[in-house]
């Protein structure tokens, strides 16, 4: 959705992001019978397949944000440990609010994980380990395609239904304040001296207690606690650059 920086692809323009209604997932699609060339074909005018459309805060706030450490540096902070790391799910074959009628042991139910989301989610894990990145806990939230993110790559996870989201599409003031008591605590409390601590959710909590909304699917923020309540925000991270970090 969001123009990223660094090796983040998205555009941004003039206060507006530009979104293209190409490349949807899933198999309902089918391609278009061509069409003729013939002259006595009456004009017709081409329908736009592109839309402006105002971004959130959240969302500017995710284009706007820069990394405080990265490359090397990011990569020996998180080698001395002391760091949560939050993961947005990986990629899902569709994207809808799935919420309302998401039963939490019914797979079926929920937006499920894509092939893509299944490579990413290795992909990151390939990275932790070809880095030598120290976790101890994996959290994850009741949804699948969170636990199963965190099952791919990581391949453990404990359940945390704070990390579940209201059972609503439009959250209410009160629904918003509830998500970041919810994950607050889990941002600012220091890992185990030596590791980090994952947390593998959703995109509404982390608005919530931080105000960014990270995308795309996959996004990872490092978040560095101060041991006394608060936190700072290190650097984010796609999917694929896990296993490009050096």
């Amino acid at each position: 959705m969001l123009k990223q920086l660094q090796s983040k692809s998205y555009v941004f323009v003039g206060g507006y992001l530009l979104t293209a209604v190409l490349g949807l997932t899933g198999c309902d699609s089918t391609p278009s019978e061509p069409t003729s060339d013939n002259t006595n074909t009456p004009e017709t005018t081409a329908q736009p397949v592109a839309s402006e459309e105002k971004i959130s805060a959240g969302e500017q706030a995710n284009a706007d944000f820069q990394d405080k450490l990265s490359g090397q540096a990011l990569l020996n902070a998180l080698k001395q440990g002391g760091h949560v790391i939050y993961f947005r799910h990986t990629q899902t074959e569709k994207d809808y609010a799935d919420q309302l009628k998401a039963e939490m042991g019914d797979c079926s139910t929920q937006r499920m994980l894509s092939e893509t989301g299944w490579k990413q989610a290795r992909t990151i894990g390939e990275g932790f380990r070809k880095s030598a990145i120290p976790f101890d806990k994996v959290i994850s939230s009741q949804y699948c395609r969170a636990w199963q993110t965190a099952d791919l790559a990581f391949g453990k996870y404990e359940k945390n239904a704070d990390l579940n989201f209201p059972k609503a599409e439009d959250y209410t003031p009160e629904q918003t304040a509830e998500m970041k008591a919810q994950l607050t605590p889990m941002l600012t409390t220091v890992p185990t001296k030596g590791t980090n601590t994952v947390i593998v959710g959703h995109d509404d909590l982390f608005e919530a207690a931080t105000g960014i909304y990270p995308d795309p699917q996959g996004m990872a923020y490092v978040v560095k606690p101060d041991g006394k309540g608060s936190f700072q925000l290190i650097a984010n991270m796609l999917p694929e650059e896990w296993e490009k970090l050096e």
